[in-house]
Formats: structure tokens, C-alpha cells, sequence
């Protein structure tokens, strides 16, 4: 029998970064995430499964109001590929565009079993700013 082919860190970025791009474009069909997947933001679980995620992403209000992303800057460290950018809203405050910087880990093993590079966990840190 032969062992898994490891998946390549390239690979790996790639399915985080369609993750990344799903945010601003709200289509998520692309976005390689087991079935299992779970998201944690800022403590609290947020995503229960790959399908819920990629409902979220896809028709998710708290995703709708996002309009853009910046290129994200990748580090891979074992498992995980993190990936750090910011992103822009729709919304204003005070003439002012609402944006966060975000700060997110992707569990994505490169020995998946299915020989593919899927996303199994999610952990996200988000700090909001003002930007004028």
C-alpha cells in the first residue's frame, strides 16, 4: 500500500486564500473545507461544520457586510497555515469606512487523508478600526 502523497504548502495557502477571497466575493462553492470543520472567532464557535461554513460565507449577514480584503501575508508552521490581512466593510461610521485586522489559523494537514488540501479548523482574532 502506498503512504499518502504530502499535500504542499503552496496547496495549502491556496485553500486558505480561497477561504480569504470567499469572504469579500461571497461564494464559498470553491472553498475546500472538510466536513467536520469547525470556526472559533474571538473564543466563541462559530462555524459547526463545512457546509455551515460555506452557508455563512455564502448568505451569512455577518458576512454580507464585508466588501473587500487585502492581500494576506501566509506563514506555515507544521499543520497550520496562518494568514494575516485586513478587510473593509460596507458600513460608515461617522463618514468613516469600519475595517478590522484579522488574524486567522487554518488547520490543514499535509497528510490529509483524502490527499487534497482541506481546511479542518478555523481560529480567528479580530480587531476592529476606523479608516478614513
Amino acid at each position: 500500500m502506498a503512504s499518502p502523497q504530502t499535500i504542499t504548502d503552496a496547496d495549502r495557502i491556496a485553500a486558505a486564500q480561497a477561504y480569504i477571497s470567499a469572504l469579500a466575493s461571497h461564494d464559498a462553492d470553491g472553498v475546500p473545507f472538510a466536513p467536520g470543520c469547525t470556526r472559533v472567532e474571538v473564543g466563541l464557535k462559530t462555524g459547526f461544520s463545512g457546509e455551515h461554513l460555506r452557508r455563512s460565507l455564502n448568505r451569512g449577514p455577518q458576512y454580507k457586510v464585508i466588501k473587500a480584503v487585502t492581500a494576506p501575508e501566509f506563514t506555515v508552521d507544521g499543520d497550520t497555515v496562518r494568514a494575516r490581512f485586513e478587510l473593509s466593510t460596507k458600513p460608515r461610521l461617522a463618514g468613516r469606512s469600519v475595517g478590522a485586522r484579522i488574524d486567522e489559523t487554518f488547520l490543514i494537514p499535509a497528510d490529509d487523508p483524502s490527499g487534497r488540501a482541506q481546511i479542518h479548523h478555523i481560529r480567528a482574532s479580530i480587531r476592529p478600526f476606523l479608516a478614513r
